[in-house]
């Protein structure tokens, strides 16, 4: 895939243009400089070419060592992978001797290279447009990513970087048609239900697994050490993630997109609008995950923040792991795996079972039981239980302790089924499910996990009223 790297000092209006390329809000967009810290790509097109682009943090000079040093490492890494770069300059501010520099560093780098100038539609830009042609790096581009100006020129001028697109054969052509054709709607009109995405071949779909937890807790340091490279930038500082990263990985076959995100702190706590954006993109992506990883410092221990995210996560329906890290400089670690399931068992009760995981994202050891744990913990996700199984369960299940009585009436339990996968979700119909107490509810549900092997997993269990044949 060609790929597209935006380089350029702070607050240019790097994540504005990869915004408006990728064609949605994918990074967080903020007035001060310096919110983008990693670098992270997306899929995009360039008149109907696709092309894979990548926001960088802003290119600053700083010690060695720190943080904003770091953050330039990451950038340059980002360049290093890339086909062609977008050196982008602020128009407003003009060329600064910090864009000269850079420009000198990416023209070394041997890199194709396009100059854009950002915000060009304001007046103050209007002065400073001749000033970009001085860093040498060709035709400027005049553009504002922020309303879509001026990006028509620049795309083609992107296209005329990327190389040849072989030409279609007329074969090629046909097979293209006729699959548009099998995928139509009127084709598979009436099969788009459950079953039909329960058969698919989960290994060929990249499972999605977000990494979450408090800040600091070593989130991206865990992810590096899955994935066996130093892709995600760490430190010291808490919170330095603040954009999400989407990482394609594979383990014994099966593909996975892990997604590191930003620590997630009170809600209480956070005054930042950064992080606030921060936090919700977190939360947007543990709604689209199929699996989450919480990770807990085992210094700290478990906080009340933590079991927060547990309880939205089980809420969403999701799987979860609990990965207690630093396991590697924890003492007494005997007294704490004796006393964590019980406590997680009573603060956790509609989720027992859940599967813990003791590691250390530092050195590695214990990653390889966490994706046993994820992937033992998905097959469940995806279990169908039969209907007429379940059926005869309910019955010993009622013939064993019956519902209370309603008015001195049977609430009879009549019917169900699993309506559901992802999570598992059953549906029971009887005489009156505005009373039936959530006390025999949990038995009933406590039952399904007991006698089908379904624990650690989320469930949702839902009342229906069954029909009544004497109804006029």
């Amino acid at each position: 895939m060609f790929t597209i790297a935006l380089i350029g000092r702070p607050n240019v209006g790097k994540s504005t243009l990869f915004n408006r390329i990728a064609g949605k809000d994918l990074a967080i967009v903020d007035d001060r400089p310096g919110v983008t810290r990693d670098w992270r790509d997306a899929a995009a097109e360039i008149f109907d070419r696709p092309v894979t682009i990548i926001d960088t943090a802003g290119l600053e000079e700083a010690d060695t060592g720190t943080l904003t040093d770091r953050m330039r490492e990451r950038t340059m890494m980002a360049l290093s992978r890339s086909d062609l770069a977008l050196f982008i300059i602020d128009g407003v501010a003009g060329v600064t001797a910090t864009d000269e520099h850079f420009a000198r560093i990416v023209r070394k780098s041997g890199k194709p290279v396009l100059v854009v100038v950002n915000k060009s539609d304001t007046r103050a830009a209007r002065d400073n447009l001749a000033e970009a042609y001085k860093l040498g790096l060709g035709d400027p581009f005049f553009v504002s990513a922020a309303h879509g100006e001026g990006l028509s020129d620049l795309y083609h001028a992107i296209l005329e970087k990327m190389p040849a697109q072989a030409e279609e054969t007329e074969e090629e052509t046909e097979v293209r048609l006729s699959s548009r054709e099998d995928d139509g709607i009127d084709s598979i009109e009436g099969n788009l239900d459950y079953e039909f995405v329960d058969n698919e071949d989960v290994s060929q779909k990249p499972i999605k697994i977000a990494v979450v937890g408090r800040p600091n807790a070593g989130k991206s340091t865990l992810v590096n050490s899955i994935i066996g490279e130093d892709r995600v930038l760490t430190g010291p500082e808490a919170g330095i993630t603040r954009d999400p990263i989407a990482i394609d990985w594979e383990w014994n076959g099966q593909k996975f997109q892990l997604v590191d995100t930003a620590g997630l702190r009170r809600k209480s706590r956070i005054t930042d609008k950064v992080e606030q954006l921060s936090a919700s993109e977190t939360m947007r992506i543990v709604r689209l995950a199929q699996i989450v990883i919480l990770v807990v410092d085992g210094i700290l221990g478990i906080d009340k923040q933590d079991l927060n995210i547990a309880k939205h996560v089980i809420d969403e329906g999701r799987i979860l792991i609990l990965a207690v890290n630093k396991w590697d400089i924890v003492e007494e670690r005997a007294a704490i795996q004796k006393q964590l399931p019980t406590m997680l068992e009573q603060v956790l009760g509609q989720l027992p079972g859940m599967p813990v995981v003791y590691l250390s994202g530092l050195t590695g050891k214990g990653t390889q039981g966490l994706f046993r744990a994820a992937m033992d913990a998905y097959t469940l996700w995806n279990k169908r239980i039969g209907t007429g199984l379940l059926n005869r369960w309910l019955a010993r299940q009622e013939s064993r302790h019956p519902a209370p009585l309603v008015a001195g009436r049977p609430n009879r339990l009549r019917y169900i089924t699993q309506i559901k996968v992802r999570p598992a979700t059953f549906a029971l119909w009887c005489s009156k499910p505005d009373d039936m107490p959530e006390d025999y509810q949990r038995y009933l549900v406590n039952g399904l996990r007991d006698d089908f092997d379904i624990k650690g997993v989320p469930i949702r269990f839902y009342l229906r009223a069954s029909k009544n044949p004497y109804a006029t």
